[in-house]
């Protein structure tokens, strides 16, 4: 099976099985609503992607791995 995480997650909930808040975003606009639900604090950004795994992930600022963590959503770092 090759699903995302967001879609595993999905299927977990739904089985009653405890997973971490969430939500995907495809646009800026989705990310800021995203951002918005969720509590204040530390925050992690992941990739979605079935190319290998994140480790061969990018973002566009030139980011390799897939996986950015913030202390807090307000300044992103």
């Amino acid at each position: 099976m090759n699903i995302h995480e967001f879609q595993a997650k999905a299927l977990f909930q739904e089985y009653a099985i405890p997973v971490p808040q969430g939500y995907p975003a495809k646009t800026k606009d989705e990310f800021a609503a995203a951002l918005a639900r969720l509590p204040d604090g530390e925050i992690v950004v992941k990739s979605q992607i079935h190319a290998g795994g994140r480790g061969k992930g990018t973002f566009t600022d030139g980011f390799k791995g897939g996986v950015k963590i913030a202390a807090d959503k307000k300044t992103g770092r």
